[in-house]
């Protein structure tokens, strides 16, 4: 398993831990102690009555009052990640409560698909931004992953055949919607946005920071789940032959982030290794900063302190990208 780059975990650092993931390689012995049922139990007490689960959430805590009020989302490997964690505990422990938790969070997540194959951030109900196709922070590509396993792994053998085989029809159609909202520029295929319309697939906005754009960051873990299917059709060949052409083609040379006092600043350095931009405009392909009152900047100089230091503007995802298409290349 590849080593997380330095900026993806910066990224990460912005987003509360899910303490329910440390526990996913946990024996089966574990899941069956006295802990374990605890753990079992709260995860699923914090289950809403749609079968999500809320994000930046301790789900392994006792549940509150106040959090009974908290919406569920696919968001921050949110649902997915609860889910994957009542699949092995029911398996060690057979609590029939656990595999009905289970079934009704997986029917959740196979009914609230598009019929183009996309997912909202969150479903019912989404509004606004939520509403619309999420590549933001892997959403689509984490519920494709756990539909993967519920299709062919073991743990989940415990799930029937038909909704097994099921899974596999939506992970196709989620393939057919990556593919179709891939950004054609000057009649090339490029990478993706972080959010596609829900109804046109045509690159849209989220937060006031986060305008329609090249992504660079969502876009390498889409051709990084492409890249890993076993028996990639010549379109999704294609897709990732182009991806990856788009990443080698808008990599930033001659620069570093450095860490001064509690400030992020840009350095030039003509030997430092490439670095890529989070996002890219659409019309020009270059890198834009933006803040809070939504208006691009040429420079991460440009925005606020606070979003300066607080979001993953640069990233060094074309290098680790390119060393898995030479290894996709080679299959």
């Amino acid at each position: 398993m590849r080593t997380a780059p330095l900026l993806l975990l910066l990224a990460l650092q912005c987003q509360a831990a899910s303490p329910v993931r440390d526990l996913l390689k946990k024996p089966g012995t574990w899941f069956q102690s006295d802990e374990g049922l605890t753990v079992t139990s709260n995860v699923l007490a914090w289950q809403t009555n749609h079968g999500d689960w809320p994000k930046n959430r301790d789900t392994t805590s006792a549940l509150s009052e106040k959090d009974k009020a908290s919406r569920g989302t696919f968001d921050n490997s949110a649902t997915t990640t609860e889910l994957r964690f009542l699949a092995k505990a029911y398996t060690a422990t057979k609590v029939p409560e656990t595999k009905r938790a289970f079934l009704r969070g997986l029917e959740h997540i196979l009914e609230t698909q598009y019929d183009n194959g996309g997912w909202p951030q969150r479903a019912p109900g989404a509004k606004g931004y939520d509403r619309h196709i999420t590549f933001n922070d892997g959403t689509i590509i984490h519920l494709l992953e756990f539909l993967q396993a519920v299709a062919t792994e073991d743990t989940y053998a415990f799930v029937s055949q038909k909704q097994r085989t099921l899974a596999d029809e939506v992970i196709k159609r989620g393939i057919s919607c990556i593919l179709a909202c891939q950004i054609v520029f000057e009649g090339k295929r490029t990478v993706w946005c972080a959010q596609h319309h829900r109804d046109t697939l045509a690159p849209v906005g989220a937060r006031s920071y986060e305008l329609p754009s090249f992504s660079g960051g969502e876009s390498a873990g889409i051709l990084s789940f492409l890249m890993k299917l076993p028996s990639p059709s010549p379109e999704v060949s294609e897709a990732i032959k182009a991806g990856v052409q788009w990443f080698e083609s808008s990599k930033i040379r001659g620069i570093r982030l450095e860490k001064r006092d509690d400030d992020r600043v840009v350095v030039e350095d003509k030997n430092a290794p490439p670095l890529w931009g989070r996002f890219y405009d659409l019309e020009t392909q270059r890198p834009f900063f933006c803040g809070r009152d939504g208006v691009k900047k040429a420079s991460l100089a440009e925005i606020e302190h606070e979003r300066r230091n607080g979001y993953s503007w640069y990233g060094t995802w074309g290098t680790w990208l390119a060393k898995e298409f030479e290894a996709w290349q080679a299959r």
